[in-house]
């Protein structure tokens, strides 16, 4: 069956650097980090190592993110020339917005949900991918992969996130993620049965 995936990726840039986040297209990628549920395994894409991350797609139906709708995939899709469009995507940040109104880090969602933190900042791994720490920047994105899986595996435990505020009590909000994902075996089914038109690829592993 087609994987699950969570993603999240890192830039060699900012939006400082390119002029504002009108300019999204121009941010380059400097690592994708993904979790993936049918290896059960965390993997790390260089940039060298695009072309396989492409293959890899190949393989997944599912893609689990935070802020990947706005961020992660129109970079991905800028950098590599690939569509998104057979894919089902939850996107937690997105779905929070939706539901509130506004946003919120990861790190803040994290520390009130499941007790645990981000270990750097976006600009920072920036920093360790100019001075050619690489295996450090592995470590920061692959923990924001897991700091994402937690958030979404709690999701379709109990439903809903804690949103906490620095003006008012924290609120739950509800994702109604639970009954789509009782389907979702059969909706993998279908994308799959959409790829037996495109000619095979041996696996990436």
């Amino acid at each position: 069956m087609l994987d699950k995936i969570v993603l999240d990726i890192e830039t060699k840039n900012s939006f400082a650097d390119v002029g504002g986040k009108q300019n999204l297209h121009q941010l380059k990628i400097s690592l994708i980090g993904v979790y993936s549920y049918n290896r059960d395994e965390f993997l790390a894409f260089e940039e060298k190592e695009s072309h396989l991350f492409e293959k890899f797609l190949k393989e997944v139906g599912v893609i689990v993110g935070f802020s990947i709708c706005n961020f992660d995939l129109p970079i991905i899709e800028k950098n590599i020339n690939y569509r998104f469009d057979n894919h089902i995507i939850f996107d937690i940040l997105k779905e929070i917005e939706e539901k509130r109104g506004h946003k919120i880090g990861l790190n803040e969602l994290a520390q009130a949900n499941i007790g645990a933190g981000k270990n750097g900042n976006g600009l920072e791994a920036i920093e360790l991918y100019k001075e050619g720490r690489i295996e450090e920047l592995k470590r920061y994105c692959l923990n924001d992969v897991k700091i994402t899986k937690d958030l979404y595996e709690l999701i379709l435990k109990q439903d809903y996130l804690i949103i906490p505020s620095k003006f008012h009590a924290p609120v739950k909000v509800k994702f109604d993620w639970i009954p789509l994902h009782q389907t979702l075996e059969e909706k993998l089914k279908e994308l799959e049965n959409k790829q037996l038109a495109i000619p095979s690829q041996n696996s990436l592993f």
